[in-house]
């Protein structure tokens, strides 16, 4: 009898390797991030812009490489190595924490913040 292989572990850079690939899935949303990153976007406009580049529902995946699930609403997004039930499964990032990983990996500033940090 054969063990099953052991499940690759998730890395940090995984999750942002597949962060981008979802928030990136449509032409031309590199560029759109670029852009947004210049003016910066308060918390509701960002959420916007995420909801819109993660779309109604999609998702990737195949031999050696990251299988992914998304969706717009509630900003979910599903990052595995092995192949996933996104409605079984927790999200990876989901409302909040995909804004805020947004933030990160794209450098977009909330404008309302530095307002205050003037003062």
């Amino acid at each position: 009898m054969t063990a099953l292989p052991a499940l690759r572990p998730l890395t940090e850079a995984d999750r942002t390797a597949g962060f981008r690939r979802a928030t990136c899935s449509m032409a031309g949303a590199t560029e759109r991030w670029r852009e947004r990153a210049k003016t910066g976007l308060s918390h509701q406009a960002l959420a916007e812009a995420l909801s819109y580049e993660l779309g109604i529902f999609g998702g990737c995946g195949g031999p050696d490489c990251l299988s992914l699930t998304y969706k717009g609403a509630g900003l979910k997004i599903w990052i595995s190595w092995e192949t996933h039930n996104s409605y079984q499964m927790k999200p990876t990032f989901s409302g909040e924490a995909t804004i805020a990983m947004a933030r990160l990996v794209y450098g977009i500033r909330d404008p309302e913040e530095v307002q205050l940090a003037l003062f």
